[in-house]
C-alpha cells in the first residue's frame, strides 16, 4: 500500500507542479485548479508513512491528521470555486442553469462556513479527542468516541457535499462537452468525485455506527484499508481528468521546446554578425532553454522574426550567383530546398564575418508559403540541420564560385580595398 500511496502522491504532486504557473497569473480558473491541485497533493502526502513520521516530530500527537483534514477542506473549497469559476457563474439566479445554481448556492454556503466549521474542528481536535497515543488511522482509532465522531461529521459534511455537487455539475455538462478529450476528462473528474461522495457518507456512517455498538478490529483494519483504496483511486481519476485535456499544450510546448533547442546556432551565428536585429543578445544553449521568460511561444516567434531580418540583411554579403551556387551544391541532399537554404545562409555569414559588403543586395531567398508559425519553424528546423553539417571549405568553394558581393560596385568594400 505504502508504494502505492507514493506512486499517486508524486502524480498528484506533477499535477500540481504542472499547473503551477496559473498560481502565478490572474486568472482566478487556473489559480483555482492549482490551489485545487496542490491542496490535494498535500493531503496524499500526509497519509505517506514517512511524512506521518515527520509530522509526528512537531510535538502534537495526530498532528498529520489534523493537516491532512484541514488542507483537505481547502482543497474542496478550491475544487468549488473551479467549478463555479470554470462556468462563469454570474448569471442571475433566476436565469443560471439548475446544475450551475446549485454549485453556487453550495459554493457561497461552503465559503460562508468555513470560519466556523475550522475553529470547531480545531477545538475538538484538543480539547473533545482522546489523542494520549498516535493513532494509525484516525477515524478508525477514534471510533465510537463523541468527540471524533463530531470532530469528522465536520469534516464528512464538507467533504460530501462539496464532492456531491461537483460530481453533479461535471456529469451534467460531461455529455455535453465539445471535444472528446474534454469529455473524457469531465467524465474523469466527474467519476473521482462520485468515488469521494461515496467515501465521505461510508466514512460517516462508520463513525456514528460505531458509537452505538463497538466494532471489531478486523472490522476497523477493513476500514482503514478500504478507506485508502477509495483516496488512492479517486485521487488517481481526479489527477487523469485534471490532465487529460492539458495534453495538447503539452504536447505544443515540448514541440516548441525542441524548435528552439534546434534553432538555437542558426540564431546565434546569425545575431552575433546582426545583433541590431535581437534585443536579446544569444546566450548558451542551456541558458536559452532555461528561461523562465519570455513564454516560449513568444520566444519562437521572437526568434523566427531575428532570423528572418538577418537573413535579408545577409542579402548585403551576397552575390546573385551564390543562389544558384547554392541550389547546386544542395542537388545531392536529400532534402534538397531548405540544403540550398542552409548552403546560402553559411556563405553569405562567411562574406559578412570578413565584412565584404555590396550597397545593391542580392535578390530575396524563394518565397515560402507559411500559413503559421509553426510552419515556419519547422522549415527553420530543417535548415538548420542541414546549416549544423556544412563544413567551412564548403562555405568558401561557394564564395570562390560565386564571387565577392563588392565586385561589381566601384568602391569596394573595406575587406577589400581597390
Amino acid at each position: 500500500m505504502d508504494s502505492l500511496i507514493l506512486a499517486v502522491c508524486v502524480a498528484m504532486t506533477a499535477v500540481a507542479l504542472w499547473r503551477l504557473p496559473g498560481a502565478r497569473y490572474g486568472d482566478p480558473l487556473r489559480r483555482t485548479l492549482w490551489g485545487c491541485s496542490a491542496a490535494f497533493a498535500v493531503t496524499l502526502w500526509t497519509r505517506f508513512a514517512p511524512v506521518k513520521e515527520a509530522l509526528g516530530q512537531v510535538g502534537i500527537v495526530d498532528f498529520d491528521a489534523l493537516v491532512k483534514y484541514l488542507v483537505s477542506i481547502a482543497a474542496c473549497l478550491s475544487l468549488l470555486n473551479y467549478a463555479v469559476t470554470s462556468y462563469l457563474l454570474v448569471l442571475a439566479g433566476k436565469d443560471a442553469p439548475r446544475h450551475i445554481a446549485i454549485s453556487r448556492k453550495v459554493a457561497r454556503i461552503a465559503r460562508l462556513s468555513i470560519p466556523a466549521v475550522v475553529p470547531v474542528m480545531i477545538l475538538l481536535f484538543f480539547f473533545a479527542i482522546d489523542r494520549r497515543h498516535p493513532s494509525g488511522d484516525f477515524a478508525a482509532d477514534h471510533a465510537g468516541e463523541w468527540g471524533a465522531a463530531a470532530f469528522m461529521a465536520c469534516y464528512y459534511l464538507y467533504l460530501g457535499a462539496s464532492a456531491w455537487t461537483v460530481a453533479y455539475q461535471w456529469t451534467h455538462v460531461s455529455r455535453r462537452a465539445d471535444s472528446l478529450v474534454l469529455r473524457t476528462g469531465l467524465a474523469l473528474g466527474a467519476a473521482s468525485t462520485w468515488l469521494y461522495t461515496l467515501y465521505a457518507v461510508l466514512r460517516l456512517t462508520y463513525m456514528w455506527i460505531a458509537m452505538l455498538a463497538p466494532t471489531p478490529a478486523n472490522v476497523d483494519h477493513f476500514v482503514e484499508n478500504l478507506g485508502n483504496a477509495f483516496n488512492m483511486f479517486a485521487a488517481t481519476l481526479f489527477a487523469l481528468g485534471a490532465s487529460l485535456p492539458t495534453t495538447h499544450v503539452a504536447a505544443d510546448r515540448w514541440r516548441t521546446w525542441r524548435s528552439l533547442w534546434r534553432m538555437h546556432s542558426l540564431r546565434r551565428d546569425l545575431t552575433r554578425v546582426f545583433p541590431e536585429v535581437t534585443f536579446q543578445p544569444a546566450g548558451t544553449r542551456l541558458r536559452e532553454m532555461t528561461r523562465w521568460t519570455p513564454p516560449m511561444d513568444v520566444r519562437q516567434d521572437g526568434w523566427i522574426q531575428e532570423i528572418g531580418d538577418a537573413v535579408d540583411l545577409l542579402r548585403h554579403h551576397a552575390t546573385p550567383e551564390l543562389w544558384p551556387a547554392a541550389e547546386e551544391a544542395a542537388l545531392t541532399h536529400r532534402d534538397a530546398e531548405p540544403a540550398a537554404e542552409a548552403h546560402w545562409i553559411k556563405a553569405a555569414l562567411v562574406s559578412a564575418t570578413r565584412g565584404c559588403r555590396s550597397t545593391v543586395p542580392a535578390e530575396p531567398l524563394p518565397e515560402k508559403p507559411f500559413g503559421t508559425a509553426a510552419g515556419e519553424a519547422a522549415w527553420l528546423r530543417r535548415v538548420q540541420a542541414v546549416y549544423a553539417g556544412i563544413r567551412p571549405q564548403k562555405a568558401e568553394e561557394l564564395i570562390a564560385e560565386a564571387g565577392l558581393p563588392c565586385w561589381r560596385q566601384q568602391d569596394r568594400c573595406e575587406a577589400h580595398p581597390a
